[in-house]
């Protein structure tokens, strides 16, 4: 599902299209926009605090077949947790349309992964190195 959250909602709409057949499905949840808290951590392990909030926008499809599926995306585009939850639901099914959308959820996984490492880069490539040097005073 974490793939699919971070998934663009082009690279969703792209395969979409490429499904052989693209499933009915009834809401049990239509999209709906809200905010979240999010928490962090004092240095990435230390206590918790509240870091602010953000939009997300989250719903729930039922397809015929009844496969569930659930959508929590960060921000607040409506189609993209739809086709989020779709294929999320479309992932638990066990016949060829789920092995389809697990080759798309890797293809995805493996562009986000190229774009962290990219950005990852960048920002390493940023980073200063400073040191301190000790001078020859005399404690006199």
């Amino acid at each position: 599902m974490a793939v699919l959250a971070r998934a663009r909602c082009d690279e969703l709409e792209r395969a979409w299209d490429n499904l052989a057949i693209q499933p009915q499905f009834d809401w049990l949840r239509r999209p709906e926009t809200g905010l979240v808290l999010v928490r962090g951590r004092a240095g990435g392990t230390g206590a918790l605090f509240n870091l602010g909030e953000v939009t997300m926008t989250r719903c729930a499809v039922r397809l015929a077949d009844g496969m569930t599926g659930f959508a929590f995306v960060l921000g607040r585009d409506q189609r993209h947790a739809q086709l989020a939850a779709v294929f999320d639901a479309l992932l638990q099914g066990t016949d060829d349309s789920a092995s389809g959308v697990l080759r798309f959820v890797t293809e995805f996984g493996i562009a986000q992964s190229a774009r962290r490492e990219i950005k990852s880069r960048k920002a390493a490539s940023t980073k200063v190195h400073f040191f301190a040097m000790a001078r020859g005073i005399s404690p006199e």
